[in-house]
């Protein structure tokens, strides 16, 4: 089958490829889907650079999350036919022609989502959606403040908190396009921050009239450490995806953990157990599926694509990530 390798197995966007690599067959348990779009994620980048191990199991294959038509299924598996329309989570190997995987990892496409649609939702969704609903426990009246918030987790965050009935949702980005936008879609921010100019924990303050948030959604790491902790109230709980700026924080006073009675999480979707996966799956697909639409959709929940690429520009799909510009999630078709 066709995909995208890496020359010398890692390396810069220009060491990738469109190959040959061998054919997927089904294991137990497993359904082959012949892919017709897979989203682009900030892991596959480091990845890419050597930086974020596989998990044990996985393909070494980039890519995550896809959209596509199962052309194959192992003979225990009752759920699902062959042609069925799906998208769904890897462990790795969607940037190919064809990939393995759990039939337990796989969602039903409705009718009114295109593959592009499809594909960008699974990782940033099911990310946002453990978060936002079973670390972060937001509810009605809830104060969140969502880092990154023009990824596609970021974006989902912010709906999934919204749509629970938080009262403020506090997006921060690094542009003023960025925060214009994040305010004026459907279900967005209540506030923006732009973070490289502003103090955000001051902000939060004025805000929420000193009150703080209860929900933090971090991707940042190091250089939002103290902000984020100045920023939560009482009771608060911060949950921590990613470390872009670093992973030390040289200096940090244990009294405002213990005092605000602090609950801080981390957490990768990666590396998790395929029960744990399935799980997520299934919670999220029986209370968000019915509500989540495309851009042009009606409902409550959107997911948004910022560009599409054939496969065949994917060093270029790559590089656009890198510049850290998009608004939404970057897409490629396999054509």
């Amino acid at each position: 089958m066709r995909a995208i390798l890496i020359k010398n197995d890692k390396g810069p966007a220009e060491n990738m490829y469109l190959g040959e690599a061998p054919d997927v067959v089904p294991r137990a348990g497993q359904v082959v889907v012949k892919i017709k779009s897979f989203a682009l994620n900030r892991m596959d980048i480091l990845q890419r650079e050597g930086k974020y191990p596989v998990p044990p199991g996985a393909s070494t294959l980039l890519g995550v999350e896809y959209s596509g038509n199962i052309s194959a299924m192992a003979d225990d598996v009752t759920d699902w036919k062959l042609n069925d329309e799906v998208f769904g989570l890897a462990g790795g190997g969607a940037y190919a022609e064809y990939i393995a995987v759990p039939a337990s990892h796989l969602i039903p496409k409705p009718p009114h989502l295109s593959w592009n649609e499809a594909a960008s939702i699974p990782e940033a969704f099911l990310t946002a959606y453990q978060a936002i609903i079973l670390y972060g426990e937001v509810a009605k009246g809830a104060n969140v403040l969502i880092h990154a918030a023009a990824s596609g987790v970021g974006i989902a965050a912010i709906q999934l908190a919204r749509n629970r009935g938080a009262e403020i949702v506090i997006a921060t980005a690094s542009t003023k396009e960025k925060l214009d936008w994040l305010r004026s879609i459907p279900n967005g921010a209540t506030h923006t921050v732009n973070y490289k100019t502003q103090n955000f924990a001051t902000e939060v303050e004025a805000i929420t009239n000193g009150n703080g948030v209860d929900v933090v959604v971090d991707f940042v790491g190091q250089s939002h450490w103290q902000q984020n902790i100045d920023s939560l109230a009482r009771d608060g709980r911060m949950v921590m995806l990613g470390m872009l700026s670093g992973t030390k924080v040289p200096e940090f006073d244990l009294k405002d953990m213990l005092y605000k009675r602090l609950r801080i999480q981390g957490s990768t979707l990666r590396s998790r157990s395929l029960d744990y996966q399935a799980d997520l799956i299934k919670r999220f697909t029986s209370d968000f599926l019915s509500d989540l639409t495309g851009e042009n959709g009606k409902g409550a929940v959107k997911t948004y694509i910022h560009k599409v690429y054939s496969w065949k520009d994917i060093q270029a799909a790559h590089k656009h990530m890198e510049e850290s510009a998009n608004i939404g999630k970057i897409v490629v078709e396999v054509d």
